[in-house]
């Protein structure tokens, strides 16, 4: 089946696209947190915890953009803000039928908010956490994190795929 046939355009495709290259930033980049969180579950020293961080800015495309690791949680709000404002609204002009899902990616962008403010805070405090208690409550939030976000990933890419594909320009 052709591209006219699903009922795709170049522009639908291109944002569709650019929409699946960030979701697959941030999944690169939650990789590493998995990995983060397993070291620091294992008491790694602060300063091995710091130089990861430090490897993952100078690799990671999004990253790259910011000044510490601490910023791709506002760099994940940022993206559903976007969302939130320009994409669901035209999503749903387009495609009343996707109310059901636009709501369900709305309740899952304010849950995802909680997480990501529950992992800054708790990063913020890794220099001084010798507990391992204060790690053990980094590592389940990291991982909540991860598990809550990738699901969403794949949900949103999954149900808003043809709508997006079909657009011919920005819905306004």
């Amino acid at each position: 089946m052709t591209a006219r046939e699903r009922n795709e355009s170049p522009f639908g495709v291109a944002m569709h696209r650019q929409l699946k290259l960030i979701h697959q930033m941030l999944r690169n980049d939650l990789t590493v947190c998995r990995e983060l969180a397993t070291d620091v579950a294992a008491g790694a020293a602060a300063a091995d915890v710091v130089d990861r961080l430090a490897e993952l800015q100078a690799n990671s495309p999004i990253w790259n953009l910011q000044i510490n690791c601490l910023y791709h949680c506002r760099i994940v709000h940022m993206h559903h803000h976007h969302e939130d404002m320009d994409m669901f609204p035209a999503l749903r002009r387009s495609n009343p039928d996707l109310g059901v899902v636009v709501d369900r990616l709305e309740s899952d962008h304010r849950a995802i908010s909680v997480l990501l403010d529950n992992v800054e805070s708790l990063a913020r405090k890794l220099d001084g956490a010798t507990s391992s208690d204060e790690r053990d409550t980094l590592v389940l939030a990291l991982r909540d994190l991860a598990t809550r976000l990738l699901e969403h990933l794949a949900f949103e890419e999954e149900n808003i795929a043809a709508t997006m594909r079909s657009w011919v320009t920005w819905p306004g």
